[in-house]
């Protein structure tokens, strides 16, 4: 009895549905302001979504769009998995660029495949630094992490700013923009007369990388129960620290990446506008997704295509185009409502009955976990006596 109840909550709260439900929800609070700008909402939803994908310009812009947030989707999901929250992905992947644009113009004559590898090196030990100091002030003295990681984005900024005004402006357009970086440091072009270059593949290998490991390899095991209830995670022998230490760092390499892919792909040059916020939208992106790599990859694309859809909605429809971020904004805040009130749903779907005990332990081979009842399901609670733990810090 106590099976089918929980198999009902999660068919009613599964994230497909919750998804659906998100988006749906959002199309209908959103439709007021597009109303009050004088369009059609229909209309305007036809051209945030659907015009974009209906020639092949505009498709290929969605996935230039979409490249960026894949990355750091991918960054804040990984975080956000291990309980590590990570609010700083804009600041590490304006550092990113930083290193990426130092390297591009320092690499010469070396071959383009070297050239590369050193500015993807470069972009994520850049990230990953940014982001160890609150990463050791998280786990060595439990300083919260949201507030550290945020404040850092603008010093960031500040950082970028300073180089370009100063050693790094331009010596031949005296424009505060660093000089181009080599030939053979730039990403190789995917399609003839497109935007689109290498970085949408180096995203979705990272995707694909992350996804194996989160779902398929004990780390990935220990990562996802320090993040679901670090209690049970210390009771499985897990040492939680310094699971949340890893996931920080790789975490800000992956947006450091973000930043080079910047970089080399579409700039090729360091600039203050260099990102659109892509670190806090890829909030928006890890959060949509539900954490998981699938979803995050869907949800860049469908972001992708909003940020391409705004631009044309206000030319077509003569709106502000600003109106696809309060779309953006709106979408975050309905699904982290909605994951809310998911995992409330679930954690009152079962109450055992006075005296039961049930065990679950999740067999994974070469997990070095010692026996517990503790296991994580597939919808990726975790469970202890068979009831959702909740999350904890």
């Amino acid at each position: 009895m106590a099976i089918d109840a929980r198999a009902a909550g999660r068919s009613l709260w599964s994230m497909p549905a919750l998804v659906i439900i998100a988006v749906a929800l959002t199309l209908a609070l959103t439709a007021g302001p597009i109303l009050l700008a004088g369009a059609n909402p229909l209309e305007a939803y036809g051209e945030y979504l659907v015009v974009p994908l209906t020639s092949r310009y505009t498709l290929l812009e969605v996935l230039v769009a979409s490249t960026p947030l894949l990355f750091t989707g991918a960054a804040v999901g990984i975080a956000f998995r291990a309980g590590y929250w990570n609010i700083g992905a804009e600041g590490q992947l304006l550092l990113g660029a930083i290193a990426a644009a130092g390297i591009g113009q320092a690499t010469g004559d070396l071959p383009s495949p070297v050239a590369l590898t050193l500015m993807v090196a470069g972009g994520a030990a850049a990230g990953a630094a940014w982001a160890v100091v609150p990463a050791l002030l998280r786990v060595r003295f439990r300083i919260d992490e949201v507030v550290t990681t945020l404040l850092l984005n603008p010093v960031a900024l500040l950082l970028v700013n300073g180089l370009l005004q100063g050693p790094w402006r331009d010596p031949i357009s005296g424009f505060p923009e660093s000089p181009r970086i080599v030939t053979t440091a730039e990403l190789p072009q995917l399609v003839e007369r497109s935007r689109l270059h290498g970085g949408f593949v180096l995203a979705l290998l990272i995707i694909i990388a992350a996804w194996y490991v989160l779902a398929r390899t004990p780390a990935g095991l220990r990562l996802r129960a320090a993040g679901l209830s670090p209690h049970a995670a210390r009771f499985a022998g897990i040492d939680v620290p310094r699971t949340l230490l890893r996931a920080a760092l790789v975490s800000g390499a992956i947006a450091g990446i973000a930043g080079m892919s910047e970089v080399a792909g579409i700039q090729y040059r360091l600039t203050s506008g260099l990102s659109a916020g892509y670190g806090y939208t890829g909030i928006v992106v890890a959060t949509l997704g539900a954490l998981s790599m699938p979803g995050i990859a869907l949800a860049a694309l469908f972001l992708g295509d909003l940020t391409v859809g705004a631009s044309s909605a206000g030319r077509a429809l003569a709106i502000p185009s600003q109106l696809g971020a309060v779309v953006q904004g709106t979408l975050l805040l309905v699904t982290i409502g909605l994951l809310a009130v998911r995992r409330n749903r679930l954690s009152r779907a079962v109450e055992p009955a006075a005296g039961e005990v049930v065990v679950a332990v999740e067999q994974v081979p070469g997990a070095e976990l010692p026996p517990a009842a503790t296991a994580i399901d597939e919808a990726g609670e975790l469970e202890v006596d068979g009831r959702p733990e909740a999350n904890e810090r």
